[in-house]
This record gives C-alpha cells, structure tokens and sequence, in this order.
C-alpha cells in the first residue's frame, strides 16, 4: 500500500498506528520519527523497525522493518532484470521519458507535505532555509549542518506540545551497558563479516567488492533520509564509478516511485546494473542478482543496528525538551536538505546540460538555457496540474505521464 516515497509512507504508517490501531500515541510518534530523521539512512523503513521493536522488542523490529523492504525489493530485482536487458528498445525509453518528469513532481509533492508539517514555526522555518543554503551554495557537509541545526534546536527551540495519548507499551527499563555491547557486535558482525570474506577473497577491485564498500560507507554518512541519500549515490554511481550512465539514476527512481516499499530500494537498481555490467565469469543476470542483494544487505543491515542501539535509549529520555528541540530543528533541517535534492532533480531533469561555477565564495549549478528538453518541460507541467490540481493519486499519475511519455517519443512534431 505504500506508494508515494518516504512521505507518503510516513503518513500511511501515522495513519494506521496512531488513528486507527492505536497502538502508538501521537508524541511517541513525533518523537521516533525525529529520531529516526537524525539517523543516517532511509527514515521510513527505521521508523517501521522502531515501532515494531517498541511492540515487539527485538524480533517485532526484525520482522517490521524486513517486510517493509522484502515486498519492494523483490518487485525492484523483477523490474531491474527487464531494464537491463530492454531498457534500449523504443518502448521503453518512451515509458521512462514520461516517469521522469512525474517524479521531478513527485520530490516537489514530498517537499511540500513534509515541510508543512515539520516547519510550524518561524524559527524552524529559518533553520531548514540556513540548512538550504549551506548545502546548495556553500556546499557545506550534511552531517555539519545536522550538526548545527541540531545544536540550535538545543539551545533555543521547543517542540509543541502534543495532545495527550495512551501508549500501548510502556517505556522499558534502562538498557544497560552489556546488553548494549552484545547488540553492537551481533550486528556489526552480521554486516561486516561478509565484506571482509568478499575483501579477502575477490579483491578490493571486484565489483563485489566496491559495492559493498560504498553502500556501507554510504549507510555511514548520508543523514537525511532517503532523498538525501539519492544525491549522493547519483553523482558517485555515474561520475566515480561509471556504473550507470547519465539519466538511469533517475529511471531507477522511477522504478522505486512505482512499486511500494521505501524508496531508498532505487539503490537496488544501482546495484544490479553495476554487477550485470562487469559479470566477470558469472552471467550477467546472476551477477546482477548478486549485486542487489549485496547492496540490500549493505544497506539496511545498518539500519537495524541503529535502531536496535538507540531505540531503548531514547524510549527513556522521551518528553526531554531539549532533546526534542534537538530533533525537532534536525528535522527542519532535513526539509532545507530536500529543496536541495528537487532542484538538482529538476535541473538534471529539464536540461540536458549544467555547469558548477562559482561567485564570490558561492556554488551555482547554471544550467545550459539551450539544452532545455520542451517535452519534459511539458510533462512535467501536466504532471505538476494532475498532482496539484486534479489530486491524482500517486498511482495514476505515474501511468499517465508514462503514456504521454510515449506520445511525446514517438509524436516528436506535436510538442517538441
């Protein structure tokens, strides 16, 4: 059911937890969700770990947050298969030629509802604009402007206070240090060990190998959540690594906005294309295979240990108000880092060509005004009015401008 991205399943897990299973109030909520924006990786499919290791403990988290991912996942690997091996024929440039500009207004769309809610009161606001303009043209380090935001909101921001709600679960004891311990190297060895034997016995120049590597570094320092994580793999996957070529980062994402799951699983895509492009003596499609499924593991093994370290920790410190203005202002933050992310998409999107440049200490990305593309311009309008105007779910928004993905292709004279 949860189509839409990290925002729109944030919203559905609000929804079906708080409204109408009740199984959460609105303040424990908040307060996971906060958290789980202050942590590196995707924060939909840790805040479906979080609440089902508060119901559950430890294997309500590994059941929750595994079955957030496996359903996606294993329609991404279906779907990466037939892009790999068609993603040239006519057909299929046309269908993602319209998904494209879809998604451009589905990152807007995002935007917009995340904003409004985390962004209610004036200093938020001033925050998530300092955080845009760190990022986009200072080009500041995101875990420094975390860093900052989070520091403000200690000092001077208070969350509101939330209407009062029956918890289902009552805070658990203190967690104690060896049981810390324990989970730390549980995890770190179920993550780690398979990439120290893949190390050892393929070579650090292995695909294997790199994938691994980067997607646990990537699990490492992106903080943000998912669309700040995509920036970050689009520009390493194409400019360092070569796997992809320009433009399949943002079919990949086309891929990810069709299919439910977290979003986050367009790095599946990356994964397989990487692997099924240097096979070495496997065949591609295995290769490719193994590739996804590496860069799952790398990706969201992480994840749980994350929560499984935190979660009792801050579980107890709950209705601290300093620690929530901490994870209130990260949040606005958050918002300034996801204004970045829809101009970058919509100026990789609607011209073919941008050049960095920059003026008086500033970065600008300035886009080549001759290598604007009208037809995506114009499905993106059309996206823009089904999405804004008419309120086309998420669904039929993405089938419709495929369709007129492909007139537009093969009907060049009517728009372009």
């Amino acid at each position: 059911m949860s189509f839409g991205g990290p925002a729109g399943q944030i919203a559905l897990m609000h929804r079906l937890l708080v409204e109408e299973k009740k199984w959460v109030d609105e303040a424990r909520f908040l307060h996971a969700l906060n958290y789980c924006m202050l942590l590196p990786g995707p924060e939909a499919q840790q805040l479906a770990t979080y609440m089902g290791w508060h119901l559950h403990r430890t294997w309500g988290g590994i059941v929750a947050g595994t079955l957030f991912v496996l359903p996606g996942a294993l329609v991404i690997l279906a779907l990466s298969i037939v892009y790999a091996g068609f993603h040239d024929v006519t057909l299929v440039t046309a269908l993602f030629y319209g998904i494209k500009a879809a998604v451009l207004v589905i990152v807007i769309d995002a935007l917009r509802r995340i904003a409004r809610r985390a962004l209610r009161t004036g200093p938020l606001h001033a925050i998530a604009a300092a955080a845009f303009v760190a990022i986009f043209f200072l080009d500041l380090p995101f875990p420094l402007i975390i860093l900052g935001a989070a520091a403000l909101g200690l000092l001077f921001v208070r969350r509101p206070v939330q209407a009062p709600g029956v918890a289902a679960v009552a805070d658990p004891a203190p967690p104690g240090l060896w049981r810390s311990l324990r989970v730390a190297i549980a995890f770190a060895a179920l993550w780690l060990l398979p990439i120290a034997v893949m190390y050892l016995a393929l070579g650090p120049d292995h695909v294997f190998t790199e994938l691994s590597l980067f997607f646990s570094h990537m699990a490492m320092v992106t903080f943000g959540g998912a669309y700040a994580v995509l920036a970050y793999v689009g520009q390493e996957a194409v400019g360092h690594y070569g796997w992809l070529f320009p433009g399949e980062m943002l079919d990949g994402l086309g891929l990810a906005e069709t299919t439910p799951g977290p979003l986050i699983l367009v790095l599946q895509f990356v994964g397989f294309l990487a692997a099924f492009r240097d096979p070495g003596t496997l065949d591609p499609h295995v290769a490719g295979t193994l590739g996804a499924v590496i860069t799952l593991w790398a990706t969201f093994m992480p994840c749980f240990m994350w929560i499984f370290l935190g979660a009792p920790y801050m579980d107890r410190l709950r209705g601290n108000r300093r620690l929530d203005g901490a994870l209130t202002a990260v949040t606005a933050a958050v918002v300034g880092v996801i204004l970045n992310l829809a101009l970058w998409f919509a100026l990789h999107v609607l011209f073919g060509s941008t050049a960095e440049e920059r003026w008086f200490g500033l970065r600008l990305l300035v886009p080549d005004l001759s290598s604007l593309d009208p037809g995506v311009a114009v499905l993106s309008l059309a996206a823009a009015v089904m999405v804004f105007r008419l309120r086309l779910g998420m669904g039929w928004t993405l089938i419709l401008s495929a369709a007129f993905g492909v007139l537009v292709h093969y009907a060049p004279g009517m728009l372009v």
